[in-house]
């Protein structure tokens, strides 16, 4: 029987690769997903003669964009996520400080208009943005009452409480505010102004949010234009909106266009010695995925090493930040085949990880998930020289698969209150994921023990298997955690997955647990169909 196992070890690991990557972020979910789609072409077409070691690479990409969101596209532009400075344009307040210091002339209006305006700004970037709405209202109702309809100051309040709407996604009072800011600025200053330069860049920010491509492209370059005229081209803020412009390709697939913009972004910052800036390491972050997407591993490794080169010397190993950037290089160097390398990469992170937190934290069983996968592509690059050390490697595998599944049950079962809510939190999304890869992954690793022994007789599907597969059932018919996977299409599609590999993994003779996953498949199907065509 496992001969025939062997013979049909392409047709079931195919289900393997269809991990899908859930995100935090709604925003991001498309373009993780794109991109790990993207990753299985790439396995598939350049891994053809070994498809065990595709299969095991399509599933790391999955739990690395669904752990680690700051690389996810959203996180990378700070739409809707973050909010800082630079959200307003520092050159647009710059300008706007000007009049407020002194080019108009001194009334109650101004005084009451510019304490508004820096208590708003002040609760903003605090996040409190029921009190910071209110004083911005304010502060344009003064600026009007004060200056005029038409005035900069009017601008001003408007721009800022744009992006308050924008960073709340009240997307339908937003846009009428970002608009009325850069009419008035151009009626004031002219259309090559700085300040519309500026309030064009939020106004792009604004549309790349709603993923409305085309208008955020035309207002960054338009906004590009003005700021390298007036600021130079070597100047940070004209690099900012040369990186949004550069997403905004990537997204239209514009890929070599991006790839340039962003590169000459990261060149400018740092020339201008802030090449250790968080802003840098996310660029180069997003940079490495679009070199990944476009199957430039070499690339991808390069600037992986020099991004967690810059972050080690900045902030040393006993940073999560050190470790996420560690752990990127390690999948590349993985994907590419430098599997001692990457191994030593993910054994220091997941000992950092341990010490910085709980041993039973999430991210600690992600961690030994791709350690597990390491190892079994190491037993089976070891299988046709010793049998013996591809044993050991699957062994290897098979205890970290053990723990990176208790952990995440673990984790689920602390989080059953936050299963029952509208909304599914991120760790609830990713325990979920990697209890069911690890699943998956177990079922594998005990296969693949069986097959290596080459039995001379057919045999049973092995006990181990059948363990993992009641382990399966019996933790997705947890009423908590099934409602957690009914209510996303993305888990949903993952737990489908894993029951179709499971289901080829076991013997024809396994009637009663074939009939069990067969059951299952029947149920989740359908729901994962309707929500396919409610997304068209």
């Amino acid at each position: 029987m496992f001969s025939r196992q062997a013979s049909g070890l392409s047709r079931r690991l195919r289900f393997v690769s269809r991990a899908v990557a859930p995100s935090r972020l709604a925003s991001g979910n498309n373009s993780s997903r794109s991109l790990f789609c993207e990753n299985n072409s790439r396995f598939s077409s350049s891994h053809k003669g070994n498809l065990t070691l595709w299969a095991l690479l399509s599933g790391q990409v999955g739990i690395l964009l669904g752990m680690n969101s700051n690389i996810s596209m959203a996180e990378s532009v700070s739409v809707d996520k973050s909010v800082s400075q630079n959200d307003f344009g520092e050159a647009y307040l710059s300008g706007l400080r000007k009049i407020e210091d002194g080019s108009v002339i001194s009334n109650e209006h101004t005084s009451k208009w510019r304490i508004f305006t820096d208590n708003g700004r002040d609760l903003f970037q605090k996040g409190k943005f029921d009190e910071a709405e209110s004083y911005f209202l304010s502060a344009l109702q003064e600026a009007k009452e004060g200056f005029g309809e038409r005035d900069p100051h009017v601008a001003s309040a408007c721009n800022n409480l744009g992006e308050l709407y924008r960073v709340r996604k009240t997307y339908d009072k937003a846009e009428p505010l970002y608009l009325e800011a850069i009419n008035i600025l151009e009626e004031s200053f002219g259309p090559e102004d700085i300040r519309v330069g500026a309030a064009l860049h939020n106004l792009g920010q604004f549309y790349l949010g709603q993923r409305k491509l085309e208008e955020a492209r035309a207002c960054y370059e338009r906004s590009l234009k003005i700021k390298g005229r007036v600021l130079g081209l070597g100047h940070p803020d004209y690099a900012n909106t040369m990186y949004h412009l550069g997403v905004v390709l990537n997204l239209l697939g514009k890929e070599k266009d991006s790839e340039a913009l962003i590169q000459d972004s990261i060149r400018i910052l740092e020339e201008c010695g802030l090449g250790e800036s968080v802003t840098c390491i996310r660029r180069m972050k997003y940079l490495a995925q679009i070199l990944i997407r476009s199957n430039r591993l070499p690339e991808a490794e390069n600037v992986q090493r020099k991004s967690l080169h810059v972050l080690e010397l900045a902030k040393g190993w006993e940073s999560l930040d050190t470790v996420l950037a560690a752990e990127e290089l390690a999948l590349t160097l993985q994907s590419i085949g430098n599997l001692s390398e990457s191994r030593e990469l993910l054994e220091r992170c997941l000992e950092v990880r341990k010490k910085i937190l709980r041993e039973d934290n999430i991210q600690v069983s992600a961690n030994m998930l791709h350690l597990a996968r390491n190892a079994m592509l190491n037993s089976n690059k070891l299988r046709k020289r010793n049998i013996t050390e591809a044993n050991i490697e699957l062994d290897k595998a098979k205890n970290l698969l053990d723990n990176s599944i208790r952990i995440a049950q673990k984790v689920l079962n602390n989080l059953r209150s936050n299963m029952s809510g509208p909304q599914i939190g991120g760790e609830v999304h990713a325990a979920v994921v990697i209890l069911l890869q690890s699943i998956d992954a177990f079922g594998l690793v005990e296969i693949t023990k069986h097959e290596m022994q080459e039995p001379k007789e057919e045999t049973a599907t092995p006990r181990e298997a059948e363990i993992a597969l009641s382990q399966l059932l019996t933790i997705f018919k947890e009423p908590g955690i099934r409602r957690a996977v009914l209510k996303s299409p993305e888990l949903k599609a993952e737990y489908l997955s894993c029951l179709k590999h499971l289901l080829n993994l076991f013997s024809q003779s396994a009637t009663d647990e074939i009939l069990k996953l067969k059951e299952e498949i029947e149920l989740v199907e359908p729901d994962l169909s309707s929500d396919k065509r409610r997304r068209k």
